[in-house]
């Protein structure tokens, strides 16, 4: 049986108001021909309440831009869709809203769930009995009128503010006003509400944002136009610097930024990190934006604090119409970045070429190679194909070189475009670069060191064939012979390569000990290994070619590594070394004979000829009018004679 008015007396607050809130639910879901009546059921089923588990959001918590000047990686999770913007219990908080306001686990009260399903005639019952948990706060030091500004209940708010007036611009922990918490949500009807009966529209959160701020943050042009015809003031700054009209070129709302310039927003205020507003709409690709704010005076090369520019920005993030309005304004594309890149940098970084063909004709050579990097050779490093075939039909050159601070950031201290193709192993840029005029052999670390130390058969072909010294050194590692034969001991066919275009081996047998004992073998590692060494710590002497062959790990190859090279020298002689190595092996015998006098005149006479050519027009010979069998007795075609 249901208490009386008396017994409701002897009850504490949380006792009257679970009897308040079980009686309205009780009432609502009355049978259609109960004995109650029919006169107070709804037209349709209430919501479902909120679960004790659900968590109440903090407005705190949102998403700002992040620092300019960082790279921003988006979440793996899809973007929540906002709900739909109805002011009633039908909008309960959502994924977007979850976002924006900070969770915590809480339980809800009693008089949350009224308020949550928008239970006027309960609240009016807790209101006439004077319940004072109407005004008491909760963890966040909201009080009923904060939760029913939020869920957008405007009966539950008119009752309460007729209640207690004084409450309109009672303030929660994190100085959030009822009227704050409406506007974020973009409930209008409550705002109007709030704004009539005495809410300041100039309060702010802890975050410095006003209730304009947050209207513009989630945009609602009814919101804004109530707040701006009640006195709020449009150029206040949250705590990063952002102002109202940033938030609403953040979102490209064209008839909001109208409102608000018309309101006397400031075009030229700045963020803690100098963005400007005209700078926010460019970087969010908001072109419909642009002629507006520039029609107003807009800064439109107005640099962030690290030097970016509104153009670097849509270039970065590839929104071409954005582009195309900017370059209309004669946006400077030649304004770089602190740093020294430029626009048409940015735009090949990150693929849009598009916008690198737009670039092109307006970006100053003089500038590009003032940056101390070449679009050339952030092309190549991303292997973006495409743009290094667009830069080089358009005249950059193939062969500028990195700065020395770009060098510095590199181990291996590349500088050049071929480089970054070859060591990408990116064969078709290579040989774009390379029929371009690209020079294989200005790098510190030849790029035909890598391919011969990775084996790429096909890589090191096509640098031999436009020229790479094929006996280049590492001069981290000092050899006595060319380092390309210690890096391609492990290949035959590599090494065999090698010598074919012009890799001296007369070298690899000039020993400084000759026939005298050597010293003993220490190496511990692999030889490869052993000329990765550190830069502080290079070795006291130059390697020698029996000292590296006769290493554990070559053992079983050095035999026909020997034997190879014999084939591309005249006399030499074996020091005592490779005289060791070559008796630990019956099968071996025969290669120690073969470095013996007399040598074949056949051979002779073709390393003779060879020498006289030169390495270059060897590789023309086919052109001549001479016998094939020739041409390919001078190219070491092995089943060939002249017998």
């Amino acid at each position: 049986m249901a208490a009386s008015v008396d017994d409701h007396s002897q009850l504490s607050n949380e006792e009257l108001l679970q009897i308040t809130v079980g009686g309205s639910i009780a009432d609502r879901h009355l049978p259609p021909y109960s004995d109650q009546g029919t006169s107070s059921l709804p037209s349709s089923a209430p919501p479902d309440p909120v679960t004790p588990t659900q968590r109440k959001p903090d407005h705190r918590w949102r998403n700002p831009d992040p620092p300019r000047h960082l790279s921003y990686v988006p979440s793996s999770q899809p973007p929540p869709s906002d709900p739909t913007d109805v002011p009633n219990c039908a909008n309960p908080p959502t994924a977007l809203s979850r976002f924006l306001y900070r969770s915590f686990k809480r339980k809800s009260s009693p008089l949350q769930r009224l308020i949550m399903n928008g239970d006027a005639e309960a609240l009016m019952d807790l209101v006439n009995r004077r319940c004072s948990s109407l005004m008491e706060p909760n963890d966040e030091g909201w009080i009923a009128l904060h939760e029913a500004a939020y869920y957008g209940q405007l009966q539950c708010v008119r009752i309460l503010i007729r209640a207690h007036p004084d409450s309109v611009n009672r303030c929660s922990l994190k100085n959030q006003t009822a009227l704050l918490l409406a506007a974020s949500r973009g409930n209008t009807f409550c705002v109007n509400f709030l704004l009539k009966h005495g809410a300041d529209p100039n309060i702010a959160n802890e975050d410095r944002e006003t209730p304009l701020f947050t209207a513009c943050e989630r945009p609602n042009e009814a919101t804004v136009d109530l707040l701006l015809h009640s006195g709020a003031q449009v150029n206040l700054s949250c705590s990063q610097g952002g102002s109202a009209l940033n938030e609403a070129c953040r979102h490209g709302r064209l008839k909001l930024c109208r409102m608000l310039l018309e309101a006397g927003a400031n075009l030229h205020s700045k963020n803690i990190y100098g963005i400007q507003p005209f700078f926010t709409a460019a970087q969010h690709g908001h072109a419909n934006l642009i002629h507006l704010l520039a029609n107003k005076d807009a800064d439109v090369n107005g640099q962030a604090g690290d030097g970016a520019t509104p153009l670097y920005e849509a270039c970065k993030n590839g929104h071409v119409s954005t582009v195309e309005a900017l370059l209309s304004l004669k946006a400077d594309t030649n304004c770089s970045m602190k740093s020294g890149l430029l626009p048409l940098h940015v735009a090949v970084k990150n693929n849009h070429i598009r916008i690198v063909s737009m670039l092109i004709p307006v970006t100053s050579r003089v500038r590009v190679r003032q940056s101390g990097i070449s679009p050339v050779h952030i092309a190549a490093e991303r292997n973006r194909d495409d743009i290094l075939e667009l830069l080089i039909e358009s005249g950059f050159d193939v062969n500028a070189e990195l700065s020395e601070e770009y060098s510095k950031m590199y181990k291996d201290r590349r500088s050049t475009a071929l480089y970054f193709s070859v060591y990408n192993g990116n064969l078709e840029a290579t040989e774009m670069l390379l029929e371009a005029g690209a020079n294989p052999n200005l790098d510190v670390f030849n790029p035909l060191l890598i391919a011969v130390r990775f084996g790429w058969m096909d890589m090191a072909t096509l640098l031999l064939r436009y020229g790479a010294n094929a006996n280049t050194q590492i001069s981290m590692q000092p050899s006595s012979f060319p380092s390309a034969i210690l890096l391609s001991m492990e290949s035959p066919l590599m090494l065999k390569l090698l010598l074919d275009n012009g890799c001296d081996a007369r070298p690899c047998f000039d020993c400084m000990y000759s026939q005298k004992p050597h010293l003993a073998i220490t190496q511990s590692r692999r030889l490869v290994e052993e000329m990765q060494l550190s830069r502080d710590t290079p070795p006291q002497c130059c390697l020698q070619f029996c000292e590296a062959v006769s290493c554990l790990s070559l053992w079983q190859n050095t035999g026909s590594i020997i034997s190879v090279l014999l084939d591309y020298v005249s006399h030499v002689h074996l020091c005592s070394r490779l005289l060791e190595v070559l008796e630990s092996r019956s099968d071996w015998a025969l290669i120690k004979l073969k470095a013996l006098p007399p040598h074949p005149l056949m051979q002779l006479c073709r390393l003779k000829i060879r020498q006289l050519v030169g390495v270059q027009r060897l590789k023309l010979l086919c052109i001549l009018p001479l016998p094939a069998r020739l041409i390919r007795f001078l190219h070491y075609d092995v089943d060939c004679s002249l017998t």
